[in-house]
């Protein structure tokens, strides 16, 4: 276990001082600064934290980060296997059981530096592949370093207004979005304001944008937002029991579509499409990434291992082998500065 002291960043805030650890999101509406974690299969870390002050995102150390070879990634589905499951994800939306679901899988590699420090990672990730909703938690006694580049908000709230930005439809450039990527979208956006409907007052929920094409380092995604305003009485438990996991990593039915992922993915997903971000209880504000472009040390095993996970969304319009592409697009980059082989100028070392 690193012997590193805790630690969150999130939009421009360093968080320090670690007073309290629990798995009970009621206490996200108590009091304090929080850092959260849940992971896709359910387990929530809360932890609160005693100072929180502005501090940017220091510049990357020389040495500081001692990431994989960029050949030592192993991936839980090879090309086979995840064309096979887009394959299946097919016959089960012919037979009526599902009209989208997302297929993940997660690489991982072995850490060549024992003691390695996700913050430094952080660094890196911050100057190769910046992103609206980066952040790190790192809390070593608790099993969770996580470093995230995530463009995507799972969850934003001030006051009682509560909002969503999921994202369906990936290219390189906007010319590569196909009829496809924009009714995929549409498809998420509906499940979202089903899940917010649940907690939200009847006719508050909201689509003020949809299907926005946003530019990202090295891709481009079409992005909507979905608002309301929670029911008196609705609190975190009640949000979390509504919305996790996020609709877009997941699908529609989402109850059809995790069933559909259980038996096609090889493992958990983690920290992977789940929730990382902070929630400010004193002021009533909050911002919830979902958790893609994240990067994970597990020490579970006799060797730290990082990992990381990337997936793709599969309707009936899905060619396999371009979903298994999009899901080498969506790493490349990020396995690239992971491991030391991307430089500031933009190009692959």
């Amino acid at each position: 276990m690193s012997d590193l002291a805790p630690l969150a960043r999130f939009d421009g805030l360093i968080a320090s001082g670690l007073q309290d650890v629990t798995h009970d999101p009621a206490a996200l509406d108590s009091s304090g600064f929080w850092a959260v974690s849940a992971d896709f299969e359910g387990r929530i870390v809360c932890a609160r934290f005693s100072d929180v002050r502005r501090e940017a995102v220091p510049a990357p150390v020389p040495g500081a980060w001692r990431g994989p070879a960029a050949g030592d990634w192993t991936s839980s589905l090879d090309r086979d296997a995840y064309t096979a499951g887009v394959r299946r994800i097919r016959e089960h939306i012919a037979a009526g059981d599902v009209y989208q679901a997302n297929l993940c899988r997660v690489l991982s590699a072995p850490l060549p530096d024992s003691g390695a420090d996700v913050d430094a990672l952080t660094s890196l990730l911050a100057r190769g592949n910046p992103a609206p909703y980066a952040g790190t938690i790192r809390l070593p006694g608790h099993g969770v370093e996580i470093a995230t580049a995530s463009p995507e908000l799972f969850l934003r709230r001030d006051g009682r207004t509560v909002e969503s930005g999921p994202i369906k439809g990936t290219g390189r450039t906007e010319d590569d979005l196909l009829e496809k990527d924009h009714a995929e979208n549409v498809m998420i956006v509906d499940l979202v304001r089903n899940d917010l409907g649940r907690v939200c007052a009847t006719g508050s929920v909201s689509v003020p944008d949809l299907c926005v094409v946003e530019k990202h380092p090295g891709l481009v995604h079409l992005v909507s937002t979905v608002r309301g305003r929670l029911t008196d009485g609705a609190g975190w438990p009640e949000l979390f029991a509504a919305a996790f996991p996020p609709g877009s990593v997941t699908g529609a039915p989402k109850s059809s579509a995790l069933r559909i992922i259980a038996e096609l993915e090889q493992g958990p997903r983690g920290p992977y499409c789940g929730a990382i971000g902070w929630v400010d209880a004193d002021r009533g504000t909050a911002s919830l990434a979902v958790g893609i472009r994240t990067f994970w040390i597990d020490r579970t095993g006799p060797a730290p291992l990082l990992r990381f996970g990337t997936g793709a969304g599969i309707t009936w319009g899905s060619d396999p082998e371009r979903e298994w592409d999009e899901t080498e697009l969506k790493a490349s980059r990020l396995l690239a500065v992971a491991s030391g082989m991307f430089e500031e100028t933009g190009r692959d070392a």
